[in-house]
C-alpha cells in the first residue's frame, strides 16, 4: 500500500501487472498438450499427441452446401444475436442425436454452448466454490482439470480399471474426503472411450456408480464427447439414460463433424437448466447463430449417421494400426486396446519417465503426450497417451518406430549405467509411481 491506501503494484520483472491479478488466475497454465501444439504442428514430426478429429474425411460438398444454404435463407438470422439457451432447430436435432445413446431429454433442457468445454466451465463456474472437491478418474481431460483448478477446486482421482471406474474405490474415496470434511460437488466422469485411458464403464457398473452418487447426493458430470465413434460394439446407454435427475451430460459436435463449428450442448436437469443459461448469457450472450445454423442445416440435409459411420472406419483403421505397430516395435510395453474414440494409454517400464523423455523423442521426430499432463497430483510419469485419429495410418506406424527408438535408446543407456547411481531416476516422495498398470 501507498502512504494514502492505494494498493501497490510491485509486479515482477516479467509482468509488471503480476500482483494485480485475482487469486484463481494461478489456476491458469499451459497445458502439456497445447504446449505440443508447436512442435506438432512441424511436418517432419509424426504428433501422436493431440486429439484433433481427422476432418478431410467430411464430405466438403455438402459443408460448403450448407453454408450457402444458411446464408441465401437465414443470413440477417446467421449473422445476428441470438438466444442464450441456442437455436430451437438445433436443440431438436441434438436431441435426436442422443437419443441414439437411449437418451429421452426434452429440448427444453438443452443449452448449447461453444463447444462442450464452455459447457463444462458453466457447470464449473455455478458449483465450484474454493477448496471444492472435484472427483474424477485417474487418470482424467487436461482440459477440464484446468477448469477445475481455475475455479479453485481440487482434483481428488479415483481408480479405474479395464471396466472403467472402479466402484468400490469411489466408495472408498468418498468415506475418506468426507471423513476429512471435505466437500465434493460432484464425480466428473468420461465413461465412453476415455479420453486418456481409451476404456468404458462396464454396463454392470454404471448403475452402481449412479446409485453411490446418487446415496452421498454428489451430482454426476457426463462428458460424452466420442460416444457414437464406436468400432466394434456400441458403448452401454449413457448415464444420462439412467438417471435425469442426477446427471449432466454434455455433447459436442467437434468429434463427430468438426471442432471449428464449436457447437457443443448440456442437457440438464430443469432448475439447474435455467442458471446454465443465466451464465451462458453472462459469459458470451449467445453462442455463435451462424455456427448453430450451419450445424443444424447439414443434420437436416446430410446422411450424418452414415458419417459417422465413415469416420468409424477410418478411426477404426488407424487404431488397428497403431496396436499392431505398438505389438511388433514395443511388445515390452503395456497399452489399452480401445473399442472407439481417439486414444490409447501405454504403460512404460518404472525406470523412464515420459516427461523427461519428450525432447528426445521430438529430436526422433515423433511427439506424444506425457502422462502427467492427466493427472492432478503429479502422477502419470511412467505412461503417455497416443492419439490415433490424425495421422495416416503408415504415418502411424513410422511414429510408433520412432518411439521404440527412444524408449529402447532410454532403457540401452540405464542398462549401461546400471548401479551407477546418478542415472537412476529418483522417486519422488508422496506421488504414486505410476497410474494403473491394469489398463491394458
Amino acid at each position: 500500500m501507498t502512504p494514502d491506501g492505494v494498493p501497490q503494484r510491485t509486479g515482477n520483472n516479467l509482468d509488471p501487472w503480476y500482483a494485480n491479478y485475482a487469486e484463481r488466475a494461478a489456476g491458469f497454465a499451459a497445458s502439456e498438450v497445447r504446449a505440443l501444439f508447436a512442435v506438432a504442428s512441424r511436418p517432419e514430426v509424426v504428433s501422436l499427441a493431440g486429439g484433433m478429429p481427422y476432418v478431410s474425411a467430411l464430405p466438403q460438398e455438402l459443408i460448403t452446401s450448407a453454408f450457402e444454404q444458411v446464408m441465401r435463407e437465414q443470413g440477417p438470422v446467421a449473422l445476428q444475436y441470438g438466444s442464450g439457451q441456442g437455436i430451437p432447430a438445433l436443440r431438436e436435432h441434438i436431441v435426436e442425436v442422443m437419443s441414439l445413446e437411449g437418451i429421452r431429454g426434452s429440448v427444453d433442457n438443452v443449452v448449447t454452448s461453444t463447444g462442450s468445454q464452455q459447457a463444462l466451465d458453466l457447470v464449473a463456474k455455478l458449483f465450484l466454490d474454493p477448496g471444492d472437491v472435484v472427483l474424477a478418474e485417474a487418470p482424467s481431460y487436461v482440459g477440464a482439470m484446468g477448469v477445475f483448478r481455475s475455479y479453485q477446486a481440487s482434483v481428488v482421482h479415483v481408480a479405474m480399471d479395464d471396466d472403467g471406474l472402479i466402484p468400490e474405490a469411489l466408495r472408498q474415496t468418498i468415506a475418506h474426503l468426507r471423513g476429512q470434511g471435505r466437500r465434493i460437488k460432484f464425480l466428473y466422469t468420461i465413461p465412453n472411450f476415455h479420453n486418456p485411458a481409451g476404456v468404458t464403464l462396464s454396463a454392470e457398473r454404471r448403475p452402481e456408480i449412479l446409485e453411490i452418487c446418487r446415496s452421498n447426493e454428489i451430482l454426476v458430470l457426463e462428458d460424452n464427447p466420442y460416444g457414437l465413434l464406436h468400432f466394434d460394439e456400441p458403448a452401454p446407454h449413457a448415464l444420462r439414460s439412467m438417471d435425469a435427475e442426477g446427471v449432466i451430460y454434455l455433447g459436442s459436435f467437434s468429434k463427430t463433424l468438426a471442432p471449428g463449428f464449436r457447437v457443443g450442448w448440456a442437457l440438464a436437469p430443469h432448475a439447474i437448466r435455467e442458471k446454465l443459461i443465466l451464465a451462458a448469457e453472462s459469459a458470451i450472450l449467445s453462442p455463435s447463430s451462424f455456427s448453430q445454423l450451419v450445424v443444424s442445416e447439414y443434420l437436416s440435409q446430410a446422411d450424418w449417421r452414415g458419417q459417422i459411420d465413415a469416420f468409424r472406419g477410418v478411426y477404426r483403421e488407424r487404431k488397428d494400426a497403431m496396436i499392431e505397430a505398438l505389438g511388433e516395435y514395443l511388445p515390452q510395453l503395456s497399452w489399452t486396446n480401445p473399442n472407439g474414440g481417439f486414444y490409447v494409454w501405454v504403460t512404460l517400464p518404472d525406470v523412464l519417465d515420459s516427461k523427461q523423455m519428450l525432447p528426445r523423442a521430438v529430436r526422433e521426430l515423433v511427439a506424444y503426450t506425457p502422462g502427467t499432463a492427466f493427472f492432478a497430483d503429479g502422477r502419470g510419469r511412467h505412461a503417455i497417451r497416443l492419439s490415433f485419429c490424425y495421422p495416416t495410418p503408415d504415418a502411424i506406424r513410422l511414429g510408433i518406430r520412432r518411439l521404440a527408438t527412444v524408449v529402447n535408446g532410454e532403457l540401452d543407456l540405464l542398462d549401461t549405467f546400471a548401479g551407477t547411481g546418478p542415472l537412476q531416476l529418483p522417486d519422488r516422495p508422496g506421488i504414486e509411481p505410476a497410474p494403473p498398470t491394469d489398463l491394458k
